[in-house]
C-alpha cells in the first residue's frame, strides 16, 4: 500500500485499498481536492478540509514515489497557479503515473467563457435592457474578477450581493454548485443566531484575527497607509484564491505534450478513463449535472514506456 506524508498531522497517511478489474491494487490520486473529495482516493490539498485530506503544498512536488499512481485528477487548480509551476505540477504528475496511467486536468475555460461573452454583446445589442444587460455583467465579472481582485470574494462576491435570485439565474447556470455555495455563504452571514458558548476552535479563531487586527495596526503605523495597503494587496495575490493564468483546449493540449503526455483528449463532464469516475461525483453530482458549468475537461496518459526525462528531481 503507497503511503504519503501528512504535513498537518505529521506522519505517513496510507492510500485508501481500491481495486482494478484485475485485481491489482489501484492508487487515484486527487490534488487540490479543497472541499470535493471521495473517500476511496488520495485526497491531496494545501488546507485541511476533511479527516480524508492529505495536507501538502504540490508547488514542492506529489508526495508518492515514481510510477506509483493509476490516475491524477485536479480541478480548477493550475489556474491558480504560475505557469511554471503549472508545468512543474504536471510534469510531477507524469513522474508518479504508471505508464499508460491517466492525468485528468480541469480547468475555467477560457475558450467558452469568451464565446458566452461574446453571445451577451451582441444580445445587449439587440435587447438594451433586462436580462442581457444582466447576463453581460455577469461574463464581464467571470472573464476578469479572479484575474484582477485585490480582495476576498472580489465583484463576484459584490454581483451576488447586488441582485435577488430570479437575477441571478444565468450567472447561477453559469457558476453551478460554487454559485450556490456563495448564496448560502451570503444568507449564513445575514442569519441571526442565538447567542451561545463558543467552542475552542470559535475561541482560537477569534483570538487569531484579533492578532491579526493587532499586526495590520503596527504595520499602518511603520509603514504608512499606501505600502501597508500595497503589502496587503500582494499579500492576497498570493494567497491562493486569485486566478494567475487561463487555459483553452489549445494550451492545456499544449501544456500536456511539452511534459511528456500523450493523446490529450477534450470529454464531457461525466466521461473519463478513470476507471468508474462518474461514480465518485468529483466533476458531476448525483444528478448528473456538472458541479461547475465553465470547465474544461482533458484527459492524457503518460505513454506506455519510459518517459525521458519524467523525473523532476
Amino acid at each position: 500500500m503507497t503511503a504519503c506524508r501528512d504535513a498537518d498531522r505529521g506522519h505517513e497517511v496510507h492510500a485508501p485499498a481500491v481495486s482494478a478489474p484485475d485485481g491489482r491494487p489501484l492508487l487515484l490520486v486527487n490534488l487540490g481536492c479543497g472541499h470535493r473529495f471521495h473517500p476511496r482516493w488520495l485526497n491531496i490539498d494545501i488546507q485541511k478540509s476533511g479527516d480524508e485530506v492529505v495536507v501538502h503544498d504540490v508547488r514542492r512536488g506529489i508526495p508518492l514515489p515514481d510510477a506509483s499512481a493509476d490516475a491524477v485528477y485536479q480541478s480548477h487548480l493550475l489556474e491558480h497557479l504560475s505557469r511554471c509551476e503549472s508545468e512543474f505540477v504536471l510534469r510531477e504528475c507524469l513522474r508518479v503515473l504508471r505508464p499508460g496511467g491517466v492525468v485528468r486536468v480541469v480547468v475555467p475555460d477560457l475558450e467558452g467563457i469568451c464565446r458566452a461573452y461574446l453571445e451577451t454583446v451582441s444580445a445587449c445589442a439587440v435587447a438594451g435592457d433586462g436580462a442581457p444587460v444582466l447576463a453581460h455583467e455577469w461574463m464581464v465579472t467571470e472573464l476578469v474578477d479572479q484575474l484582477c481582485r485585490h480582495v476576498s470574494g472580489g465583484e463576484m462576491l459584490a454581483y451576488f450581493r447586488g441582485h435577488n435570485h430570479d437575477q441571478l439565474a444565468f450567472a447561477l447556470g453559469r457558476a453551478g454548485l460554487e454559485g450556490r455555495r456563495l448564496l448560502e455563504a451570503i444568507a449564513g452571514a445575514h442569519a441571526v443566531t442565538p447567542k451561545q458558548a463558543l467552542s475552542p476552535r470559535q475561541i482560537l479563531g477569534k483570538a487569531r484575527r484579533l492578532a491579526r487586527a493587532i499586526r495590520e495596526s503596527m504595520l499602518r503605523l511603520v509603514l504608512g497607509p499606501e505600502d501597508a495597503q500595497a503589502l496587503a494587496i500582494g499579500r492576497f495575490r498570493l494567497s491562493g484564491e486569485v486566478h494567475r493564468w487561463m487555459y483553452d483546449r489549445i494550451s492545456v493540449s499544449a501544456l500536456l505534450c511539452a511534459v511528456g503526455f500523450v493523446s490529450p483528449t477534450i470529454l464531457a463532464a461525466g466521461l473519463s478513463g478513470i476507471p468508474d469516475f462518474a461514480s465518485y461525483d468529483l466533476d458531476t453530482e448525483p444528478d448528473g449535472s456538472t458541479c461547475k458549468p465553465d470547465s474544461l475537461f482533458v484527459e492524457a496518459t503518460r505513454p506506455p514506456v519510459p518517459c525521458a526525462g519524467a523525473s523532476t528531481r
